[in-house]
């Protein structure tokens, strides 16, 4: 099991967090939502609770993720993308079936 970001996430991650002046990581979970099932929940860790895994990624950050997702987010790779003014997480998730049109919503 593992997840990971790329080098543009980690980076990312990393100067925010300073930035922040604390947390451990990237919080990497999922909600019921949308029109496909399930959207993505990206949040920044300050702590590591009961019942998360963490993975240490090849970059140097921590990912904290919810035992209850790691089903859905089994193999994710987290980037990390500009476009012009918009700039984003993005996920390649090799457990996802199906997008909304939209993007905001997956399914297994």
């Amino acid at each position: 099991m593992a997840i990971s970001l790329t080098t543009s996430a980690a980076e990312r991650v990393r100067s925010y967090l300073v930035r922040r002046g604390h947390g451990v990581g990237l919080r990497l979970g999922v909600r019921k939502t949308g029109c496909s099932g399930f959207a993505y929940v990206v949040d920044y860790a300050d702590e590591v609770r009961d019942g998360d895994i963490v993975f240490d990624d090849a970059n140097g950050v921590k990912v904290v993720v919810e035992s209850s997702a790691l089903g859905l987010l089994d193999g994710t790779e987290v980037d990390f993308v500009r476009d012009g003014l918009n700039e984003a997480f993005r996920f390649r998730n090799p457990n996802v079936s199906g997008e909304c049109g939209c993007g905001e919503s997956f399914s297994v």
